[in-house]
């Protein structure tokens, strides 16, 4: 398992940087956005804003949360940006994420 996300190290799974991950992805809106823009390569904010109930300004907050939390990075393309999802940080997540419900769920408890 690769110990880091973004640089900072799970290091097995840091309380305070899980939770920060686990912030970024609590919004439902949020998760849409990174749906659409897993089914879409070229993805940009007016793309996401044609398809979701959202106003292009509540679309860019949803984003620059994801792109802090390393979940997106963003790509220039001129004339425009395009986002796309950081898969190693969330195939790490899920490691970290597998491997603490496994420790919280034994039989016997600490």
């Amino acid at each position: 398992m690769v110990d880091q996300i973004d640089g900072r190290g799970l290091g097995g799974g840091n309380s305070v940087e899980m939770a920060a991950i686990f912030a970024a992805l609590s919004n439902p809106a949020r998760i849409d956005i990174l749906r659409h823009i897993a089914c879409h390569n070229d993805c940009g904010c007016k793309d996401i804003t044609d398809v979701l109930p959202l106003a292009q300004s509540t679309v860019s907050q949803h984003i620059k949360v994801l792109v802090e939390a390393n979940i997106l990075r963003t790509e220039a393309i001129h004339p425009r940006s395009r986002y796309v999802i950081n898969e190693d940080v969330l195939k790490d997540l899920a490691e970290v994420t597998n491997t603490f419900l496994g420790s919280c769920c034994k039989e016997t408890w600490c």
